[in-house]
């Protein structure tokens, strides 16, 4: 299960409690509310009846006799009866309710004596107001059930309340980041290739988080394929305007003079010969950047691939008075395909050839360890200034260094290509003594495809 089910599961029940506090401090509050309508002054029979016992006492021996009949009273408890003098103090020194003292008052000057409230004349002349407040009688005793239907309107008023606050916030906190994804969708589709919506979805953890992440992901790679592509396009036009204008020219020349038509001939099939290859080589460098898959990976070994590349850069160093050595090593066995790492190699060996003088080698290197493959392919030429070195592998760039030496500029972006499609990387370095290094790692990885454990170099 997702993070997302974790965050709305918590809130769930994080919801459910506090519906179930709100509830529960509602019928709270209504007891409560109910409790304080309840009058300040007691009137129930009982009370009636202790009203009349204390008055009669003190009518007959003041404050005295009051004490006595508290003190003979049956029960653990004296009857709560306040008898308060003129000054608002109870004889007993017992706290007197300002708000039941003041009611008392009322109902005596309202309608007299009643059976709850007395005012009586003690045997010495003082007067005394006898009276139960109504928070005497309240302890330890619980309210009658409330009416079931108010209760209920109250539970369902909270609990709607509450949903709607849950689903309003999941609904926002879910709703929102899929505008931001919209928004940015619809920017995408109308080519604004640089739209991102990581900003946007901010520190989230959870799977609508993965999405935006993705999407910026595939966003990133389309305005880099695209990009390319654009460069590819234009390096492209650039590159068929030379080879087209040599044909105009060939044509028009064979036109005027046609004694020189086996010539110019000669010259049109040269150039048609170029535009081929460089037709060629941009397919394979589109369909390596596309992704496309070519024959499905197989177990090589790449000493026996350098080998045979290396024999068939030998038959034409020959004839430029160059060499190319391979040094030995042991197997090195790994997945892919062959007929791309083939042509990996070759272009940079090819590469490395057009540049080391006549009369030195391009000197060709394997390693293994338990964790990759390393080839190395080192000539003698003039090397590359180190700001250019990571530009040798874009689409038809060529060193300023190293002259007009014919190709177009493809061989090395192509090496390159072939190689990340196979999980490896590809460098250049320049030699202490002179002449370029590139280097090809790519990972080791064993006939069934799974990646071999560490082990000794060998």
């Amino acid at each position: 299960m997702g993070r997302l089910f974790w965050k709305i599961f918590f809130a769930f029940w994080l919801t459910l409690v506090g519906l179930s506090l709100a509830v529960g401090l509602a019928v709270h509050l209504y007891q409560q509310a109910r409790l304080d309508a309840l009058p300040d002054l007691a009137g129930s029979p009982r009370t009636e009846f202790m009203v009349a016992s204390a008055a009669a006492a003190l009518g007959h021996g003041g404050p005295p006799g009051l004490r006595a009949l508290f003190e003979q009273w049956p029960g653990p408890h004296a009857p709560p009866v306040l008898v308060v003098d003129e000054r608002g103090q109870d004889v007993l020194g017992r706290r007197v309710p300002a708000a039941a003292l003041a009611q008392a008052q009322a109902e005596l000057a309202q309608h007299g004596a009643t059976r709850a409230v007395r005012s009586v004349r003690a045997p010495d002349g003082a007067r005394y107001t006898l009276f139960v407040p109504a928070a005497e009688t309240r302890q330890g005793r619980r309210l009658a059930a409330p009416d079931p239907v108010h209760t209920f309107s109250i539970q369902l008023a909270v609990a709607l309340l509450a949903s709607l606050l849950f689903s309003g916030g999941l609904a926002w906190y879910l709703s929102r980041p899929v505008r931001h994804l919209r928004r940015a969708t619809r920017r995408l589709s109308e080519g604004r290739l640089d739209t991102r919506v990581g900003a946007d979805i901010g520190r989230r953890r959870d799977e609508i988080a993965d999405l935006g992440r993705d999407f910026d992901h595939m966003a990133g790679r389309l305005e880099s394929v695209v990009g390319a592509q654009q460069r590819l396009l234009h390096d492209v036009s650039h590159e068929l305007r030379s080879p087209l204008a040599r044909l105009q020219v060939a044509v028009g020349l064979a036109r005027q003079n046609p004694a020189k038509t086996g010539a110019s001939l000669d010259r049109i099939e040269q150039e048609a010969e170029r535009l081929n290859t460089l037709v060629g080589e941009v397919l394979t460098l589109s369909r390596l950047e596309a992704g496309v898959q070519g024959s499905p990976e197989a177990p090589v070994d790449l000493g026996d691939l350098l080998e045979a590349v290396v024999a068939d850069a030998r038959f034409e160093a020959e004839a430029a008075q160059r060499r190319v050595t391979l040094s030995p090593h042991g197997k090195a066995e790994s997945r892919g395909r062959a007929e791309l790492l083939h042509r990996a190699f070759e272009n940079v060996i090819r590469n490395a050839l057009q540049h080391t003088p006549p009369g030195t080698a391009v000197e060709v290197g394997l390693a293994s360890d338990g964790h990759a493959h390393t080839v190395t392919v080192c000539d003698h030429g003039p090397g590359v200034p180190a700001a250019e070195l990571t530009a040798l592998f874009e689409p038809f760039y060529r060193a300023a260094s190293a002259g007009h030496r014919g190709g177009f500029g493809l061989g090395l972006a192509i090496a390159r290509r072939a190689v990340e499609a196979h999980g490896g990387r590809i460098t250049a370095r320049n030699r202490a003594d002179g002449g370029l290094c590139v280097e090809i790692v790519l990972p080791r990885r064993l006939p069934g495809g799974a990646r071999s454990a560490p082990a000794a170099a060998g």
